[in-house]
């Protein structure tokens, strides 16, 4: 069984400062706490995208779980429910995307 993840990429905020506010002190956290059954939380700041003027995202979070039935079980408890309407609130520049990927490894 593959481990799976949900990626949560924010578009560009109307106020960098603010959104990097909120995410750090309210939206992390939260999902910390929130998010039942993670092994893993990446927060990435994107901070170029090569042959582009600006990138079309600044902030890719991936939330890594053992198994896809353990991210569909954390997305519809309410703490998944409320930390996804989180990122919803918090994200100025437009929705978020959210894409759920089954994750395969390749160590070298």
């Amino acid at each position: 069984m593959n481990a799976a993840k949900l990626i949560v990429m924010y578009p560009t905020p109307a106020d960098v400062a603010v959104f990097e506010r909120r995410y750090a002190e309210e939206h992390v956290p939260m999902a910390v706490e929130k998010l039942a059954g993670k092994i893993r939380f990446d927060a990435n700041l994107i901070t170029s995208a090569p042959g582009r003027e600006q990138a079309p995202y600044h902030r890719i979070a991936e939330v890594y779980f053992p198994s896809m039935k353990a991210l569909e079980d954390c997305l519809s408890s309410p703490g998944g429910q409320e930390t996804a309407a989180h990122a919803v609130e918090i994200s100025s520049g437009g929705a978020p995307l959210f894409l759920i990927a089954e994750v395969e490894t390749f160590v070298f």
